[in-house]
């Protein structure tokens, strides 16, 4: 017996497929659906706004994680330099 597919869960699917940065294989293993039907579902679903809703949460979450990542790498860079100086301390 075939297995059915919430829409919701299809829409999100469809997003996952296409803004995730995953290939198609990757997100339809991981989201446990066959692979064929993950196409079908991005094919008949291409053209749909997949951003309907408020706008205005997606943006206040980017800018979110835009400075979380901004401070990520600067503590990044401060732990390389600090790895570098008590490197060359130990010799």
């Amino acid at each position: 017996m075939a297995t059915r597919y919430t829409d919701e869960f299809r829409r999100d699917a469809v997003r996952i497929a296409t803004t995730s940065g995953l290939t198609r294989p990757q997100a339809a293993s991981d989201l446990g659906v066959g692979l064929s039907t993950l196409n079908k579902w991005v094919q008949k679903h291409q053209y749909d706004d997949l951003m309907s809703g408020p706008h205005e949460d997606v943006e206040k979450e980017n800018e979110r994680l835009r400075k979380e990542v901004r401070l990520l790498r600067e503590e990044r860079e401060v732990l390389k330099k600090a790895a570098i100086f008590f490197a060359g301390q130990s010799r």
